[in-house]
């Protein structure tokens, strides 16, 4: 005789819902109330005139103070990431020599404040008025302008920054690959640049994004020398009519502006660069017979 097996009736429970989490809900309603709040008594106030802020974010000398802090940033960037980079190689081989120069130079320029380092170079006529060889010779004071000043400060600071970034990254590569292409018959410089650089490049990309947005807001520190960046022409624009407020809101948005599109384009960086089949939400490919 023929067994054949009863079908075994299983019971669905119907989903469970999430409890509500009044506490949550209180504490998301008391913010947005806040913040509400906030908007009314901000957008109330008498006393700034918010229809002058569309107008000078378009004004002339505002545009010329953020292209300015753009050339400013974009310069002490590359002149960090290069002198970083050298410095870090520096700090990576096994010269002692080299080594103790790289340490000394970032213990220097990232343990004294950028705003020392601003009115250092600012002044360094003081302590050297003139350089030259021989009968040509060329004042100090000449030279160094309050914008040359801002990048030598802004570009050696990144510098010892990016030193310990690259460093870093350069050192999390692990050994066996140093070793693997030496077997190869590499030399230790082809073994950086084909090999250790393409691996370590990852670990560096990330932080050097969120370097370039911190040097984006940390430029606005040359306005104590009067280099005409963003907030020095915000700055003279608001001691002749008196707009404190109003031209100060020109120059946070404005940077909140630049940030904004400098974390996106950072963040599809990262993506470009991120190992492939490692994103986030990737899964796993199953074999055909998966």
């Amino acid at each position: 005789m023929a067994l054949f097996a009863q079908p075994v009736s299983m019971a669905i429970a119907p989903p469970v819902g999430k409890p509500i989490r009044w506490g949550q809900v209180a504490s998301a309603a008391s913010a947005i109330l806040a913040l509400a709040l906030v908007l009314v008594v901000i957008g109330r106030n008498q006393s700034v005139q918010w229809s002058e802020i569309p107008r000078y974010m378009v004004d002339p000398v505002i545009l010329d103070g953020v292209v300015l802090t753009l050339e400013l940033t974009a310069g002490a960037m590359v002149a960090g990431i290069v002198v970083g980079c050298i410095v870090a190689i520096m700090a990576t081989s096994q010269n002692i020599v080299l080594k103790a120069m790289a340490v000394g130079f970032v213990w220097w320029f990232r343990g004294v404040p950028l705003i020392v380092q601003i009115f250092f170079w600012f002044n360094i006529a003081l302590f050297v008025p003139e350089i030259g060889i021989g009968a040509y010779s060329i004042s100090v004071n000449d030279l160094v302008t309050p914008a040359l000043a801002g990048f030598l400060a802004l570009g050696l600071h990144e510098a010892a920054n990016m030193s310990e970034i690259i460093r870093s990254g350069l050192t999390a590569v692990d050994r066996g690959q140093r070793e693997a292409a030496s077997s190869l018959g590499l030399r230790p410089l082809q073994t950086l640049r084909t090999v250790v650089l393409p691996q370590a490049i990852r670990l560096i990309v990330p932080p050097t994004g969120n370097q370039a947005i911190g040097m984006l807001k940390a430029s606005a520190i040359v306005s104590v020398i009067g280099m005409q960046d963003l907030l020095t022409q915000a700055q003279a624009i608001y001691a002749r009519n008196f707009l404190v407020i109003e031209l100060l809101c020109v120059a946070s948005l404005w940077y909140l502006a630049i940030t904004t599109v400098a974390s996106i384009g950072q963040h599809f960086l990262e993506k470009h660069l991120a190992p492939k089949g490692r994103g986030a939400g990737s899964e796993p490919q199953k074999g055909k017979g998966g």
